[in-house]
């Protein structure tokens, strides 16, 4: 009986043992306790840029440490994002990407390269914008209007070309809707990303580009470009005076977002505490007025909404990208 005893009360120290390790190790650890990376995978100037830095800022108040952009550009933005989803899961190293993260691994597989990420690879926490991207040519250019830049473009078959963030990105497959819908030819220019990209327009070297308002707003303040139309369903606030092309007939639709993400396999306790800094930061009044400023009102989209909003575009992008086809 007192063995018995003993073995009963053996196992009882064990199973209590157990649960202790058990919890211990389910408590979360401190987060953050370290500065945050945050990978902007396009070079200064463009909208991933514009929407991440206000961001980051605001959350380094928010958290307690210091939030560094860092831009990772190349491969339209497949070089950063890849870099991401690769990281450790720790909620140390996160991503401000564009929609171009919807469109990469499908034109991956397009192309016939070896994917750089799968979009399983990471996971939403917010989205903060979301503008449809904007036709610019230069103000000195011969087009005062949209109508007019159609017709040169059917006229003159591969005369003129357009310059874009690079290979099926942000700036590219909208460009590739519009001539596959308007049925004309323009020339291709890849660049890093959309400030280098508007540097091209701005020097001549490419005739027009289309992007977000944040990274042209200003331009087209200053009188050194003209915006023709837009890809979005009705007038933006902050360009009343340009239709879109559902307005002018040409049904096609292109929003260019930004949102942040972690490795998917980062724990909920980090991923959920980065959320609820994120939406403290989308109603950040500095954050609201730098970039409602640059002409991107905040389109804030928490963690599940983003998810779903994120899926269906990915779906629709996919199409998009494999109607396209192979692009060299």
């Amino acid at each position: 009986m007192r063995q018995k005893y003993q073995v009963s009360r053996l196992l009882s120290c064990i199973a209590l043992s157990c649960w202790v390790i058990s919890a211990f190790a389910q408590t979360p650890e401190p987060w953050p306790t370290k500065s945050i990376t945050m990978v902007v995978p396009f070079p200064p100037g463009g909208v991933a840029d514009a929407v991440g830095r206000p961001v980051a800022e605001a959350l380094s108040r928010i958290l307690g440490q210091p939030v560094i952009v860092e831009n990772k550009a190349g491969a339209g933005g497949g070089i950063g994002m890849a870099s991401v989803a690769k990281s450790k899961p720790d909620g140390y190293t996160i991503l401000m990407a564009l929609s171009s993260i919807s469109i990469i691994p499908e034109a991956d597989k397009v192309v016939g390269r070896e994917q750089s990420f799968q979009l399983n690879q990471l996971k939403p926490i917010a989205r903060f914008t979301a503008d449809p991207t904007v036709l610019v040519v230069r103000a000195d250019s011969p087009w005062k209007d949209y109508k007019a830049f159609v017709a040169a473009m059917r006229a003159n078959p591969g005369k003129y070309n357009f310059g874009s963030s690079g290979n099926y990105g942000t700036m590219h497959v909208p460009m590739e809707m519009l001539k596959s819908s308007e049925k004309f030819y323009m020339v291709h220019i890849p660049y890093t990303g959309a400030g280098p990209a508007i540097v091209g327009l701005l020097g001549g070297q490419v005739d027009a580009i289309a992007t977000g308002p944040s990274s042209i707003v200003q331009q087209i303040k200053a009188g050194k470009v003209r915006a023709l139309a837009h890809w979005g369903d009705g007038r933006l606030a902050s360009m009343p005076e340009v239709p879109s092309f559902k307005e002018m007939g040409v049904k096609i639709e292109f929003s260019q977002w930004a949102g942040l993400f972690v490795p998917s396999a980062t724990p909920d306790y980090i991923t959920n505490k980065l959320r609820e800094a994120a939406k403290q930061a989308s109603t950040d009044e500095r954050v609201r007025s730098v970039i409602n400023g640059a002409g991107s009102p905040i389109q804030y989209l928490d963690a599940p909404e983003f998810k779903v909003y994120w899926d269906k575009e990915s779906a629709q992008m996919g199409e998009i990208v494999r109607k396209i086809g192979k692009v060299e």
